[in-house]
């Protein structure tokens, strides 16, 4: 056997610095130039912002726990910003990695799946007893089935529509009801029951096949007319002034835009892609 087989083989074998540290060092493998480069350790600053989003998601469940549910609405919405932060950190400086993705979808399950659950839970729905908390286990369910889907379809969807409802605007439909109604006796038992439905049905539009848009075919850069800006002002006016309800409009009426164009379509009245 040659030198540079005693070498191979000497390469080949586990580093003895795993065995000697206490948690052992992540390696991985990333494409370099076209080529295969193994790297140890993980990316700090997008793994910062993922942990941000998991905190949050941590933090609502906490504050859901001890009746402060509006605190509880606005981490899952910090939560958002978050997550929408490290993904575009990551490509900008060029810091993207496995890891990091499987990192996000679990943060995701916690932030979105988890904790809007747990809140909702909390709040309402624990004074229906089985069909609370079974409303509460299925949307938890359905982010998880969602999120699951998502990894398995990456580079294989067009990234132009989420197919179901993204795990973060469903987050944001039970946040947003959570911000605009937690400051009211709900004593009804109809309307317990209408926010069970609306838990379950947010959980279903995860898994369904709706093609919602993801926005990442709008020009930004480019022009448009004045009255567009005009009323994009308008909107911001109106959401300074209606902050909590705003939100709610928006977050439903994105969760109803897929199923209104499906409609739409299959009753001729809008034309298919």
């Amino acid at each position: 056997m040659s030198n540079n087989d005693h070498e191979h083989i000497k390469s080949s074998k586990p580093d003895e610095r795993d065995s000697d540290s206490l948690f052992g060092d992540l390696e991985e493998e990333v494409s370099e130039g076209g080529q295969k480069v193994r790297h140890r350790g993980v990316y700090l600053l997008p793994n910062l912002f993922t942990t941000g989003a998991l905190f949050c998601g941590f933090y609502a469940v906490i504050s859901g726990m001890h009746d402060k549910f509006g605190h509880a609405a606005i981490a899952i919405f910090i939560a958002m910003l978050l997550d929408g932060m490290d993904g575009r950190v990551a490509r900008m400086t060029n810091t993207q990695s496995a890891f990091g993705e499987q990192y996000d979808s679990l943060a995701d399950m916690v932030s979105f799946g988890v904790a809007p659950a747990l809140v909702m839970f909390t709040w309402v729905l624990g004074d229906l007893g089985r069909w609370g908390w079974s409303a509460a286990f299925i949307y938890t369910a359905c982010a998880a089935l969602r999120l699951a889907r998502f990894n398995t379809q990456i580079g294989v969807v067009d990234k132009k529509y989420f197919i179901g409802l993204a795990s973060p605007m469903a987050a944001a439909i039970i946040a947003a009801t959570v911000l605009v109604l937690s400051n009211y006796q709900l004593e009804s038992l109809w309307v317990k029951s209408g926010l069970a439905i609306l838990t379950v049905c947010t959980g279903l539009l995860m898994v369904s096949n709706f093609r919602y848009s993801s926005f990442k075919s709008v020009d930004f850069r480019g022009r448009v007319p004045f009255g567009v800006m005009l009323l994009i002002v308008m909107a911001f006016a109106l959401l300074t002034i209606y902050q909590e309800e705003g939100l709610l409009v928006i977050s439903v009426a994105y969760g109803l835009s897929a199923p209104l164009v499906w409609v739409l379509r299959k009753l001729g009245l809008l034309k298919a892609e």
